[in-house]
């Protein structure tokens, strides 16, 4: 079992390297391929892109899961990630690397699938902690992937695509020759609703008692994005950090939320239950954000960090009540569309706070932290809400 562990959180540190790798050197790449002064709205449009191909593809994929098994989604999927890196590495202009950042969107999907598959090997009681495990990896992937870019990029600006290609590679020949089936496949006919990205939507939106689930993971999804988007610029404009000063605080706030989701998520749920986990999480965001809100010296941003890890608690337990609102039959389906609301979080979320930190950073940079803790409460009257249910059968799509 533990070898099986192992493979998953494998490929998800290597779907997060992937995702982060890219920043420090995409506006040098842009330029190169471009030559504009200005790649700013390339940016954007690269992000975007990456996003909304997750947020279509992510329930196909974990509907095909259900259908075919877990294990041929899972393969096929880090194939065509190792391809596509070494198609990005050689990537000659802007379209191709449209094109390939597209591709890269559509393989990392593959989230809902890892995450059904944890799912299915899992026994109940002890989901919240390999969910937790499983953001951890995350969170390593997202601390080692701008580390990794930024490193490689130096030697040539394409480095980094290679060092993915190969090491999805890897990845892909350990888990065809360790990874076994989890599940018995359905092997229902898939006709073409069932590839039809906005058909799981609709099913979900049939069930109306997974909604409140679906928003919060939006919500919590949503609130993640603002650390992206403004840290660096508020960083720099309160405190005067520079390059260094901005990294080191990145890495301690990473390096910090993926020991707490290692190591809290179960214990945590034992003492406080699945909903006092969430609540808990959330309570310990919102003070870390007012206090940095209203900090004026940068050592505080340091010293409230702990606090902030205790955030990390909430998505584990979320994670695992959610797998209990549906049966195991429409596990990686389920799962599928709870990624693709995060994808969809990662859409809108960015514009959104970009916005909100522009209105106002000339007064007070830190308010951008209190409209963070105003999203986050909004999920609390959601939580209190939720009901703690054993799974229910639920109509086929």
């Amino acid at each position: 079992m533990n070898r099986l562990l192992v493979v998953i959180f494998t490929a998800i540190v290597l779907d997060a390297v992937g995702i982060g790798l890219i920043f420090p050197i995409l506006p040098s790449l842009l330029q190169d391929v471009t030559h504009a002064g200005n790649v700013a709205p390339y940016i954007g449009i690269l992000t975007a892109l990456y996003a909304t191909m997750q947020f279509i593809f992510a329930p196909v994929l974990g509907s095909l899961s259900d259908r075919l098994g877990r294990r041929p989604v899972l393969l096929i999927s880090l194939a065509g990630a190792a391809i596509n890196y070494l198609f990005l590495a050689f990537a000659p202009s802007l379209w191709m690397l449209l094109l390939g950042r597209a591709i890269a969107g559509l393989t990392s999907a593959n989230v809902s699938v890892a995450t059904a598959y944890i799912t299915d090997i899992t026994p109940e009681n002890q989901r919240a902690r390999r969910f937790g495990l499983l953001n951890a990896m995350f969170g390593v992937g997202f601390i080692i992937g701008p580390v990794l870019g930024g490193a490689l990029g130096d030697y040539w600006l394409r480095l980094p695509f290679i060092a993915a290609a190969v090491l999805n590679g890897c990845n892909l020949l350990l888990a065809f020759f360790v990874l076994p089936e989890s599940r018995t496949p359905t092997r229902e006919k898939i006709d073409l609703a069932a590839l039809n990205p906005l058909q799981p939507l609709r099913w979900v939106f049939s069930m109306k008692s997974l909604l409140p689930i679906i928003f919060i993971f939006f919500i919590l999804s949503a609130t993640g994005e603002a650390y992206g988007i403004c840290w660096a610029l508020w960083g720099n404009e309160t405190f005067q950090w520079n390059g260094l000063w901005i990294g080191m605080s990145l890495g301690a706030f990473g390096i910090c939320q993926a020991l707490a989701q290692a190591l809290l998520p179960g214990p945590a749920v034992k003492l406080l239950g699945e909903r006092g986990a969430i609540l808990t999480g959330v309570a310990s965001s919102c003070v870390a954000l007012t206090v940095l809100a209203f900090a004026t010296q940068g050592w505080v941003v340091f010293a409230i960090m702990p606090v902030f890890a205790l955030g990390g608690i909430g998505v584990p337990a979320l994670q695992s009540l959610a797998t209990r609102q549906v049966d195991e039959s429409r596990q990686g389906q389920f799962q599928g569309v709870l990624a693709s609301s995060v994808s969809l979080a990662s859409i809108i979320a960015p514009l959104v706070f970009s916005s909100l930190y522009f209105v106002v950073r000339a007064e007070w940079p830190g308010a951008i932290w209190l409209s963070v803790v105003v999203i986050y409460a909004m999920s609390v009257p959601l939580v209190l809400g939720l009901r703690l249910k054993k799974p229910v059968a639920v109509p086929a799509i």
